[in-house]
């Protein structure tokens, strides 16, 4: 089960501005419709990392001016992130494995982008000794933080740090064999488990990790098998051979041979890529977040992984050549998951300075994540400041192919200023966002032909399960199109 499965309890309720067409989805078991809900969600039994943020409006924003309304809007506060959880290492099946490695060599029913380079040549080079800078497991969960952490292996004290191995020729990264005391903290075990699992699903041949996958002699089970025994000896000599057995593919050139097979990166391995990234970085700085909701009324949440992923290939059908932005970009996650999944020029811009001391410091651990993972990505761009105003941004996106503004709380001012920013974008490029910026209802006339909405052709779509953290049902959205057309038709008709 991947970090990013779940997010919040039942009971919260999507954001819902005025004269709004989305349907607000409220959870059954909140027991007070009119219940202000704390901002922080609480610990499911599921994983989870928030990937896009949205806020409620606050109740006294309506009394406010329209400037200040359109000012408060656009400072909304990343989704506090959850920390690391799991199951017991028996949760994920030797068969469950099995059917995930076949996911991932199944070939994808989107076209594939014949211009993406997936495969990091730097990744698989001699290059700089293959060590750089990077967050290891050890900087986050060690017995140097001994109120939180404790020896996983108490009986063999030999068994304290280990190294593992990642399917590039970079470094292995560095993991003190801990637990944590609290359930909700990093656990390195599983993280070690996790990442084994994912490189078996993706990286390994079939013989290879049929072998790893066996259900009495398999890596994978000896490992787990150590765990419960608490044999800590055991478990670093399997993770020894697991080293050996990486190495060996990657030198005889198997590892990469299967990477140049790929049509495009599978949701899981993407996924854990963003968790690791996340986890090193923005949870255990979670609290310099926390003083932005004081004081405020406010819901948030975030769009996940799965939905992202649906709108890039499926709905806007991104390329590597073409140029992504996210309006309002929080910590960087969505920007992160383009430059990877499409291997894009990707961008964005976040006005909250701490959250953008959060986005600098996981762009960073992303890169060095992508490496040891042996992948590349498209060039990102990280700004801060008001996206109305700032000079970078207003020039990208008159090169812009798709823009994303999670617009969901926003005011009816701001919507109206984003709107006419669009003007500026290129004909045929995409805006995806949770609120039309078209009027419901709305028809060009005489009187409002110069009205920005009139160059936007909008579908509305609908989202599913797991793709926003405030509710498990269904939703809409909308992707618009910058089509210039029908407002000269009109023009040309009416002269």
């Amino acid at each position: 089960m991947g970090f990013f499965d779940s997010i919040q309890k039942p009971g919260f309720t999507a954001a819902k501005g005025k004269n709004v067409h989305i349907k607000q989805e409220i959870v059954k078991t909140a027991l007070n419709p009119q219940k202000t809900f704390a901002p922080f969600p609480q610990h499911s039994n599921k994983r989870s990392l928030p990937l896009k943020k949205v806020s409620k409006v606050n109740s006294q924003m309506a009394k406010s001016s329209p400037k200040s309304r359109a000012q408060n809007s656009r400072k909304r506060l990343v989704s506090i992130p959850q920390r690391l959880e799991s199951d017991s290492d028996d949760d994920v099946s030797d068969q469950d494995l099995g059917a995930a490695r076949k996911r991932a060599r199944r070939n994808s029913d989107v076209e594939p982008d014949l211009n993406r380079r997936i495969r990091s040549r730097k990744a698989f080079s001699k290059e700089d000794g293959g060590v750089f800078p990077m967050v290891h497991a050890i900087d986050v969960a060690s017995l140097s933080k001994p109120t939180k952490y404790k020896a996983a292996f108490s009986n063999d004290p030999q068994a304290i740090q280990i190294r593992l191995q990642y399917p590039s020729a970079s470094q292995s990264e560095k993991y003190e064999l801990v637990v944590p005391i609290l359930n909700d903290d990093f656990k390195a075990l599983e993280d070690i488990r996790e990442v084994m699992e994912t490189i078996i699903s993706n990286y390994l041949p079939i013989a290879e990790a049929e072998k790893m996958q066996n259900d009495s002699t398999g890596l994978i089970r000896r490992l787990k098998r150590a765990t419960e025994r608490r044999a800590g000896n055991e478990y670093t000599d399997f993770v020894q051979e697991w080293n050996d057995t990486l190495n060996d593919l990657r030198e005889d050139g198997t590892i990469s041979k299967t990477i140049d097979e790929w049509k495009g990166i599978d949701l899981k391995l993407l996924e854990r890529i963003l968790t690791q990234t996340y986890s090193r970085t923005v949870s255990p700085r979670v609290h310099t977040l926390r003083h932005y909701q004081n004081g405020t009324d406010n819901v948030y949440g975030e769009l996940l992984p799965k939905f992202i992923s649906l709108i890039l290939k499926k709905d806007v059908k991104m390329k590597s050549n073409q140029i992504f932005v996210d309006l309002g970009s929080g910590v960087g996650n969505c920007v992160l998951q383009a430059a990877l999944e499409v291997g894009c020029e990707s961008w964005g811009c976040e006005m909250m300075d701490n959250a953008c001391d959060l986005a600098e410091l996981q762009e960073k651990e992303f890169n060095a994540r992508c490496r040891l993972w042996g992948l590349s990505a498209g060039h990102i761009h990280l700004e801060r400041g008001d996206f109305l105003k700032n000079p970078a941004i207003l020039k990208i996106l008159q090169k812009a192919d798709v823009v994303l503004v999670n617009n969901q709380a926003f005011t009816p001012n701001l919507n109206e200023d984003l709107t006419n920013l669009f003007l500026d974008l290129k004909e045929g490029a995409k805006i995806v966002s949770l609120k039309s910026f078209v009027p419901h209802g709305h028809k060009i006339t005489s009187k409002n032909l110069s009205a920005a909405c009139n160059r936007l052709e909008v579908v509305q779509k609908t989202y599913f399960s797991a793709c926003v953290s405030w509710t498990e049902t269904a939703g809409t959205y909308y992707v618009s199109t910058k089509d210039s057309s029908k407002v000269q038709a009109f023009a040309e008709k009416n002269m």
